[in-house]
C-alpha cells in the first residue's frame, strides 16, 4: 500500500489538499464503513469531516461536521 498523508482535504483552499492524490481516487473507511461524503480525514486524531445535507455556507462550500473514529485511506486503483 502507497503511503497516504495523515491529512488530506478535497478543499483546493485547504493546506492539506493535494491534487495528484485526489485524481488517483483516495477512498476513505470510517469505522469499518465505506464513506463517499468525506470533505476531510486526520488518521493519527481520529476524525473526518462528512457534508451535512446539501446545506451550503455564505461562501458556498458544504457544511461539514466532524466524526471521530477510526480512519482507514486507500487508493482506490490499489483496492
Amino acid at each position: 500500500m502507497t503511503d497516504l498523508p495523515d491529512r488530506l482535504s478535497i478543499d483546493p483552499d485547504s493546506k492539506y489538499y493535494d491534487e495528484t492524490l485526489i485524481e488517483r481516487g483516495v477512498g476513505i473507511r470510517f469505522n469499518g464503513a465505506e464513506k463517499t461524503n468525506v470533505e476531510e480525514y486526520c488518521v493519527s486524531e481520529g476524525w473526518v469531516m462528512v457534508q451535512a445535507g446539501k446545506a451550503l455556507d455564505r461562501k458556498g462550500k458544504p457544511l461539514t461536521m466532524k466524526l471521530k473514529g477510526k480512519v482507514e485511506p486507500y487508493l482506490r486503483d490499489e483496492a
